[in-house]
């Protein structure tokens, strides 16, 4: 009875154990679909305009409660601590002035990056992948006001991002981010020769979002799927 005892325990050991092995991330692609909310500081905005000699002494408006965010992702894991990726994402929010028409601003481009990552037996069946990453692309930051030109400006933005991603499966998971983007935007009012001192306004920001993940399983004819 001891030895089938002793003989369970080292089948359920190795069985274990090659579970572990098999939870890798090593040439794991990904496929999140986010949404969430943008919070943008826009005081120094605010300050340049109110400072303007035709809204001086004006009441100030409040600040933006800030505006919808939309992204998806496309990653690669290249070795298990790595991940590379494109997020194509858009955003936007309005920003309500004194004696102005309101401003709808909307940022919109590709962000591609590298996360590290790691895997941890925690919390879900599959466990989670926590990341911390750097990304950066071409952006448009589009502004528009009613009966005022709109002004596009083609920039590059620059944003650090941290989240995790909660494994339910082996193929699909809950994905939780946190953005935070630098890239700036010429507003419309800029295209009026009255306008031409009024500083630019953050086009990047705070980004939160939630989504899905679709993990596809590893495939050693990948582009680096054989890198350790």
């Amino acid at each position: 009875m001891r030895r089938l005892v002793s003989l369970a325990l080292l089948l359920a050991a190795g069985s274990a154990s090659a579970q572990e092995e098999l939870a890798s991330l090593n040439g794991v692609g990904r496929i999140s679909v986010q949404g969430g909310w943008r919070l943008s500081s826009n005081a120094t905005f605010y300050d340049s305009f109110y400072a303007l000699p035709a809204f001086q002494g004006a009441q100030r408006a409040p600040a933006s409660i800030g505006g919808p965010f939309l992204a998806g992702s496309f990653a690669y894991g290249v070795t298990d601590l790595i991940e590379l990726g494109i997020d194509l994402f858009a955003t936007g929010e309005q920003l309500r002035l004194t004696g102005a028409p309101t401003l709808t601003n909307i940022t919109y481009g590709a962000l591609v990056g590298v996360r590290f990552q790691t895997l941890l037996d925690v919390l879900t069946p599959e466990g989670v992948v926590p990341f911390v990453g750097l990304q950066t692309g071409p952006t448009l930051a589009l502004s528009r006001a009613e009966g005022v030109q709109q002004k596009e400006v083609f920039t590059q933005a620059w944003a650090g991002t941290v989240g995790a991603t909660f494994r339910f499966s082996p193929r699909w998971g809950l994905t939780a981010e946190y953005r935070l983007a630098f890239v700036r935007g010429q507003s419309a009012f800029n295209t009026r020769p009255e306008f031409e001192q009024l500083a630019s306004y953050n086009a990047g920001g705070n980004w939160f979002a939630l989504g899905v993940t679709y993990m596809l399983p590893p495939d050693p004819s990948r582009p680096f799927g054989g890198l350790h």
